[in-house]
Formats: structure tokens, C-alpha cells, sequence
């Protein structure tokens, strides 16, 4: 099924939880130095408003590269919330150095059945 022409319809909701994929490349030889520094920044994004929860992985064949997925409760609460942050100034500020190239992020949501309506609203 080609999803070329999607309408809107697909598009979701505002409202809608999203998970953000953050791809890093880091400079090779300054992998550990990256890990210990998104350690000390970590909290910056754990306890900003809207965030479910962060998880930062290591390539097991490329082990320069990182993914960061962190759930939110809304896109805005990433984009404007957080990014409009002073937080987040210390996280880039903390682990940007590392960075061989510019990181990659991106926004999916769910397409899971939607949920049915509680009890007696129908």
C-alpha cells in the first residue's frame, strides 16, 4: 500500500504523544567522553514538562553512533517546551562537542488501534 498522498486525516493530533529519534555520530576515540557527558545532562531532558522518559542507546557494529529516543507527551512539548529551554542550552552545550557531523531528529507517533471510549459515553 503506497502511503504517497496521504491526507491529513493520517496526520496525528497536536494532542498526540510522540517519540523523538535523535541520531549522533560521534568523533571516534571520544565515545566514553560523549556517554559521560549526556550522564551529567541527562536530567535536562528527564524532568523537563512533558517528558515520559529517555533512553540513549550505542551502535553495537558502529559503536560512534548513539540513539537518543525520548518519549513526550506532545510535540510541543519537545519542540517549544524543551527546545525554548534554558536546559536546553546546558545539554547541547554539554554534548555537542563530541558531535562528528550534525545530528539527525525526527518525530513518529503511534499507529496503534485507537482507543475505545470509556463506559457510557458512546
Amino acid at each position: 500500500m503506497s502511503t504517497a498522498g496521504a491526507s491529513t486525516a493520517d496526520t496525528p493530533d497536536p494532542g498526540t504523544a510522540v517519540t523523538e529519534i535523535a541520531r549522533f555520530d560521534v568523533k571516534p576515540g571520544t565515545e566514553s567522553d560523549f556517554v559521560a557527558a549526556y550522564h551529567s545532562v541527562r536530567h535536562e531532558i528527564a524532568t523537563s514538562p512533558g517528558c515520559r522518559s529517555i533512553r540513549m542507546s550505542r551502535g553495537v557494529e558502529s559503536p560512534s553512533s548513539f540513539v537518543l529516543l525520548v518519549e513526550w507527551e506532545t510535540l510541543t512539548a519537545h519542540t517549544e517546551g524543551f527546545r525554548g529551554s534554558e536546559g536546553y542550552g546546558r545539554w547541547r552545550a554539554a554534548i555537542s562537542p563530541y558531535f562528528a557531523g550534525t545530528p539527525t531528529v525526527e518525530h513518529v507517533a503511534g499507529v496503534d488501534a485507537p482507543r475505545a471510549a470509556p463506559v457510557g459515553t458512546a
